[in-house]
């Protein structure tokens, strides 16, 4: 039984009868624009790997501090862990100066989605940090102001001055955004927290800082990220679990030990219109 043609042998060319691998020509200017082709863009994936990896450790770096900055309402001295966070900041941002190298001349498009869960991550925990020392919300002109750094030139000196260049990295106003709106759960948890250390202050102050930053929000409304509709549902649920302990301390807090105030307001839930989660 004769095997149907082409089937079990190599390839052949219609007109020539010659295999069609043999016949390629290494030097054809076809194959050679598909070898740069295949150089560029495995470059530009072992570089989106790394921008990667690096915001990985944004993120851990950042969740750290945010843990950390959750002591203050129930230590001594709490400028002692504020320079602690300080610290631990600094090191984040020397990891956002290795993002600000990797994309030194890129289009920082390309590689955006490579790092964004590590800057809204950074911008969360800056923002709680300023909170707590100035009880206002940081701009984000601030935090781009502190991700400037120097570094040498390619090809130059590291130990010459006149080999450094400035680099920059700008926090983009999405990324802005959803740092901030992921602030407010850390606020919202801050509020428990001083309620259980006996603080009644800090639940009116959060309660109306908390209600600016829905107002902002609000502005902004369906011409913002689709992210920051996402997140508005719970910036709304934040908001409501800190009035309702502003309510209960205000109605209530005469009637229920101090130490028991925290867990009445943890075990209480916060009814939303689910509909109001979509802008």
């Amino acid at each position: 039984m004769n095997k149907r043609e082409g089937e079990g042998c190599p390839r052949k060319n219609a007109d020539t009868g010659q295999d069609r691998d043999a016949n390629t020509n290494p030097s054809s200017p076809v194959i050679a624009a598909f070898k740069v082709f295949q150089q560029e863009l495995d470059t530009k994936h072992d570089k989106y790997e790394r921008l990667v990896k690096i915001s990985r450790d944004v993120t851990i770096e950042s969740k750290r501090t945010i843990f950390l900055l959750h002591r203050v309402t129930s230590v001594p001295d709490p400028e002692d862990v504020l320079n602690e966070a300080d610290v631990k900041l600094d090191g984040v941002r020397q990891k956002i100066g290795q993002i600000a190298e990797e994309l030194r001349g890129e289009d920082i498009h390309q590689f955006h989605r490579a790092f964004t869960p590590g800057i809204q991550e950074y911008v969360e925990a800056i923002s709680f940090l300023h909170y707590i020392r100035h009880r206002s919300l940081i701009s984000l002109e601030e935090i781009n102001a502190r991700l400037v750094f120097m570094r040498a030139e390619k090809g130059a000196a590291e130990a010459l001055p006149l080999g450094a260049q400035v680099l920059t990295f700008h926090v983009t106003p999405s990324d802005y955004l959803l740092g901030v709106a992921d602030l407010t759960g850390e606020l919202m948890r801050m509020c428990i927290s001083s309620v259980g250390n006996g603080d009644i202050d800090t639940p009116f102050q959060l309660s109306q800082f908390l209600r600016q930053i829905h107002d902002g929000f609000s502005y902004i409304g369906n011409t913002g990220p689709y992210e920051v509709s996402k997140k508005l549902h719970t910036l709304r649920q934040s908001l409501g679990k800190v009035e309702d302990a502003c309510y209960t301390l205000r109605v209530r807090g005469s009637e229920i030990p101090k130490h028991m105030l925290a867990d009445v307001f943890s075990s209480r839930t916060t009814l939303i219109d689910p509909e109001e989660g979509v802008v």
